[in-house]
């Protein structure tokens, strides 16, 4: 450990796959393509809605925010890591470390948050269309999106704060490809207990209550296309938001698998992430914003088009 008048902790090694060399340099090329691919995709999605006017409505704004999101996301720890699979030297700075946290748990709770906001955006267009324009107004869903945001960074910013005052004392080892807020918070000697209360509230409002709304808003979309009596009519309802719903499943799915799955008796006994929780980190952190753009570009036809009129625009103005 490094320490600096042995009393003020000035870095931290990320393990991620050390000792393990042949699979840091698969990984490596695994990362970085999906990152192409994720720079490649959500950037696609920004251009395409705000370029194209079809796509100006309440709708392709929250689809534009989010692929933003996931952009800044993954760029938060993905060169890092990247950086860090090449390297002999896996340390991070601890205010390196705090702006990793701070941007990591800021944009993962705005993705919470926004998905709720676009929920309710798929239960106002389903479940009360002729209201639509409305009360989905670009004076209430800009301010959503804004809230989302602010959320995030308000969340982000009193975690951070309350971690980065701990006392760190024998272990500076994070066994995780990047300075993960729980991760951090348990290499601590003092008790925690305190953190892990404002985190457990913290959970509640960003994570579970997001989740309750998206939940009671699919309940009454679902009951609302069981209504409908053409088998035409309920295929098109459910097209608008299928792609929300994927992308939901996937994200919360991630999340609870993550959180919910038995340890084993070494890793309860111990601060290990087991070879499973290393990867399925990874397919939270990468593999979910790598696929958004697939899942709203394969299952919408307005984006479909919408980039078909991109990519022959380009080439008729060459």
């Amino acid at each position: 450990m490094v320490w600096e008048n042995k009393t003020i902790l000035v870095e931290f090694f990320l393990k991620g796959l050390s000792g393990y060399p042949k699979l840091e340099l698969l990984f490596f090329v695994l990362i970085f393509v999906m990152y192409i691919f994720i720079l490649l995709g959500n950037g696609t999605l920004i251009l395409i809605s705000i370029l194209d006017s079809r796509l100006h409505t309440p709708m392709y704004f929250f689809l534009g925010n989010l692929s933003f999101l996931d952009i800044c996301y993954t760029t938060t720890s993905v060169p890092s890591t990247l950086v860090s699979f090449l390297s002999e030297r896996k340390t991070i700075s601890f205010s390196g470390c705090a702006v990793q946290m701070f941007l990591g748990l800021a944009m993962g709770t705005t993705e919470c948050v926004l998905l709720g906001m676009m929920a309710f955006d798929r239960y106002v267009a389903i479940c009360n269309p002729l209201r639509y324009h409305i009360i989905m107004s670009k004076n209430s869903y800009v301010p959503m999106a804004i809230g989302s945001w602010f959320s995030g960074a308000v969340n982000s910013a009193v975690q951070t704060m309350f971690v980065v005052q701990l006392p760190f004392c024998s272990n500076n080892v994070i066994n995780h490809f990047s300075c993960e807020i729980l991760a951090v918070m348990k290499l601590a000697c003092a008790d925690i207990s305190g953190n892990e209360f404002i985190m457990l509230v913290a959970t509640t409002l960003f994570t579970l209550m997001p989740l309750l709304l998206i939940v009671f808003s699919y309940s009454l979309i679902i009951s609302s296309i069981l209504k409908i009596r053409s088998s035409e009519g309920r295929s098109k309802a459910f097209s608008t938001c299928s792609a929300h719903l994927t992308v939901v499943i996937i994200f919360y799915g991630t999340i609870l698998f993550m959180y919910m799955k038995p340890k084993s008796k070494e890793t309860l006994n111990s601060n290990d992430l087991d070879a499973t929780d290393k990867l399925v980190s990874m397919f939270y952190g990468v593999m979910t914003p790598m696929m958004n753009p697939l899942i709203y570009s394969l299952r919408n036809k307005d984006v479909k088009e919408a980039v078909k009129h991109l990519l022959n625009r380009k080439f008729i103005s060459k």
